[in-house]
């Protein structure tokens, strides 16, 4: 039985309104707040990046494992925004928490999917007896180019999840992956923003790996969506999670808790690590958890978790992932928001 001993969650205290935007650019905010089901977005600080968030996550998620960091055998940072093309986020991740020197270090790309990615191989290794603890890491700054649709939702978090064998609070039950070579969504080397296929990343990207994953996942465990309390979807924006629960057959209230894009808008690799995080934050021992990543290119990941005893002794230990949405913010407006994503660089 392996499963996670620990998890922490950071979200930067910086907001930008879906208003502010729209006036940037004079269009309706109305309209992308009801077409992308989305308030505001979260915004990383001139000193923020995928490696401090990281960081930060991971703290929390060794101070609900109460385990010595120098017993991680591995750091596995997923991420599209890795703040170095030549050098690992994972090696400065591992050093400031105290995991080194003994430790197995590697970055992950899968678009959107990375963290789940990362999650994913911490897992196996563990499984195999490689190790006793595995970190797997999803962090991102996301990019949106000024003026495209992308910039009301492009945003900043990280999630962080240490696995092992012992004092699990969630069980990983069964996993399955699914892949295709479906380009909805790309940036090339020395390109800043990323490009994407307008109407296709819906279908037939992001609506038909998550579909097939999930029922591939539940169909090995014999379960169908009234046997699970939550579930958490990739969440590009605030509609696509919710009608792919629905199209799968689950109910609202089974969503709700791990959806977070209205709120803070997409944060991309850590998009359904976060989700997971915050349905931890309330789930009860028993209660069963299906988890579906998605990352353009495209796949999905999936994951079925169900949460122990121990659940109840650790989520305290940390700041909870909701609280932190609902925290201390500082709303930022367009000026400051681009200087912050250096959108506009200033002269040195």
């Amino acid at each position: 039985m392996v499963g996670i001993v620990g998890y922490g969650s950071y979200i930067p205290r910086n907001r930008i309104k879906v208003e502010a935007i729209a006036k940037q650019w004079g269009t309706d905010a109305e309209s992308y707040r009801k077409g992308l089901f989305v308030e505001e977005k979260s915004v990383p600080g001139p000193d923020q990046d995928t490696i401090t968030m990281s960081v930060e996550a991971s703290l929390r998620a060794l101070q609900r494992a109460e385990i010595d960091p120098i017993n991680i055998g591995a750091v596995y940072v997923g991420s599209e925004s890795h703040p170095y093309a030549v050098k690992p986020s994972g090696t400065t991740v591992a050093e400031a928490i105290g995991a080194t020197p003994d430790v197995h270090c590697a970055d992950f790309e899968f678009a959107c999917k990375a963290g789940s990615e990362a999650m994913f191989v911490a897992l196996q290794l563990v499984k195999s007896n490689s190790m006793d603890y595995a970190l797997g890491i999803g962090a991102d700054t996301s990019q949106g180019a000024p003026g495209d649709a992308l910039e009301y939702t492009a945003s900043a978090g990280a999630a962080a999840f240490i696995m092992g064998r012992e004092n699990l609070l969630a069980s990983c039950e069964y996993t399955h992956s699914f892949m295709t070579d479906t380009p909805d969504f790309w940036r090339r080397e020395h390109q800043f923003y990323p490009q994407h296929g307008g109407r296709f990343t819906g279908e037939p990207a992001y609506f038909k790996h998550i579909t097939n994953c999930a029922n591939i996942v539940m169909e090995k465990a014999a379960l169908k969506p009234g046997d699970f309390d939550f579930a958490v979807f990739h969440q590009p924006n605030g509609k696509f999670p919710q009608k792919v629960g629905k199209m799968l057959g689950f109910r609202q209230e089974q969503i709700s808790q791990g959806l977070l894009c209205p709120r803070i808008g997409n944060t991309y690799s850590g998009s359904s690590p976060l989700g997971l995080t915050a349905i931890l934050d309330v789930a009860k021992p028993g209660n069963l958890i299906l988890m579906v990543s998605y990352g353009s290119g495209a796949g999905s990941d999936g994951f079925i978790w169900k949460v122990t005893d121990r659940i109840d002794t650790v989520r305290d230990r940390a700041p909870k992932t909701w609280d932190i949405i609902n925290g201390e913010k500082v709303y930022l407006d367009y000026g400051l928001y681009s200087k912050y994503r250096r959108k506009i660089i200033m002269n040195e």
